[in-house]
């Protein structure tokens, strides 16, 4: 029997659940003939305990090889290859910049498009450069996408630079569309700056009860710079007062004033201050939130959002890694007007 320790590999860095990291490498052997037609498969019970995860795991990446018409079982003589001529599914590195309730809708849009026909490899780097450029110093030539989120809050140029030096023809950029990169590729992306302006002059009507926008824009922020521009470009088109804060805790709120937040973070403690300052929101003061979430229909009877469509970005994404298209693609954004404005 063979060595399938020397071929089966479980990354413990990886986000990619164990099961799928197991059938991939599987599949990985297969077409590297590695593993052939007829070779016995250990049985579940042998291989859980030799990569010492559960036999769930081991169960579901067989169930999973199964779907791929890969393997067979005969009772009593457990599991075989019996088929190596299959349509190989796209091999995918996905890099995120980091895991919130609105990056886990993109990914499981883009699992759910891609559904049997890819082999995903998922890893988080924290808005970290060095983890960023050491997970690309890899075998990249064992994927045919790599699709990114390439948000950074140090050495964003010296990441650029290993972006542009990646294969266009397998390179997909969600979220964001750094400028600069030469050569034909794919993306779909967020126009930060327009999108801002153009959700705000859809509320003037309800801002129009209020004369200071503030927007919280964390210091060393891995956000767009073009969501202030937008910002700052409507405040001096319609005449509002405005200000560009770092962090709430020192804010004195005043009562006419709209926070917009773009972190999770800021919208908490902006709450528990309005609360402790017995001000009602939506009246006395008003909150605009980036990314829209299940939870925030409900924080204080409904929290208003600008936001982009998540899934559909993850969608869009998958088709690409399909098809091949290499287009440049605005993701759609939308306003979700509630009572906090």
């Amino acid at each position: 029997m063979k060595n399938y320790l020397k071929i089966i590999n479980i990354d413990e860095y990886s986000i990619t659940p164990k099961y799928l990291q197991i059938s991939n490498s599987i599949l990985r052997g297969i077409e590297e003939q590695k593993i052939e037609k007829d070779d016995i498969l250990p049985s579940i019970n042998d291989l859980s305990i030799a990569l010492e995860v559960s036999r769930a795991t081991i169960e579901r990446a067989y169930k999973e090889l199964k779907k791929h018409d890969v393997i067979k079982s005969v009772a009593g003589k457990g599991y075989f290859i019996s088929n190596t001529s299959f349509n190989q599914p796209v091999k995918v590195l996905l890099l995120f910049n980091k895991l919130s309730s609105h990056k886990k809708i993109i990914y499981d849009a883009f699992a759910e498009t891609l559904g049997s026909n890819a082999a995903i490899d998922f890893y988080i780097y924290n808005n970290d450069f060095n983890v960023f450029k050491k997970l690309l110093s890899g075998s990249i030539e064992h994927y045919s996408k790599l699709i990114i989120i390439p948000h950074f809050i140090e050495n964003a140029e010296n990441a650029l630079t290993i972006i542009d030096g990646l294969p266009k023809d397998k390179l997909i950029l969600m979220d964001k569309l750094p400028e600069g990169l030469a050569g034909n590729f794919a993306a779909v992306y967020e126009d930060f700056e327009k999108d801002i302006y153009f959700a705000l002059e859809q509320l003037l009507e309800k801002l129009g009860k209020y004369h200071t926008l503030k927007i919280i824009f964390p210091d060393n922020s891995y956000h767009s710079k073009g969501i202030l521009k937008g910002f700052l470009n409507f405040c001096g088109q319609y005449a509002f007062d405005y200000d560009v804060i770092h962090h709430v805790k020192n804010e004195a709120l005043q009562p006419g004033t709209v926070y917009i937040n773009l972190m999770e973070d800021d919208l908490v403690e902006l709450i528990q201050k309005l609360i402790s300052d017995n001000l009602k929101i939506g009246e006395d003061i008003g909150v605009i939130s980036y990314n829209e979430t299940p939870l925030k229909k409900i924080i204080l009877n409904g929290i208003t959002t600008i936001s982009t469509d998540f899934k559909l970005m993850g969608q869009k994404a998958a088709e690409m890694a399909l098809t091949g298209i290499k287009e440049h693609a605005a993701n759609p954004f939308r306003v979700t007007l509630r009572n906090s404005l």
